[in-house]
């Protein structure tokens, strides 16, 4: 379970404005971080089913995500990118 810290720094990396808190590119930086603590977790419960389809459905959404921003603000996809470390 990703902590509140963590959320926050997240949004903080690429938020648009102050506010900002559902933006494509706060939504994408959300999920890199949760995707990246169950990939920890799966690295050591190789058995864990659930967590697996869990990620596969971040993995998913995030990819929905990014392709809805690079279709509507291509500048803004690849700063996002650049940002959260994504290879493209």
């Amino acid at each position: 379970m990703i902590t509140k810290s963590d959320k926050a720094a997240a949004i903080k990396k690429t938020q648009v404005n102050q506010d900002d808190v559902g933006s494509p590119q706060t939504q994408a930086a959300i999920l890199t971080a949760r995707i990246n603590e169950v990939t920890a977790h799966l690295k050591s419960n190789k058995n864990d089913l659930m967590a697996r389809r869990g990620l596969i459905q971040m993995v998913a959404r995030r990819k929905r995500l990014l392709k809805y921003l690079e279709r509507t603000d291509f500048e803004a996809y690849k700063d996002t990118i650049n940002k959260l470390g994504l290879r493209k």
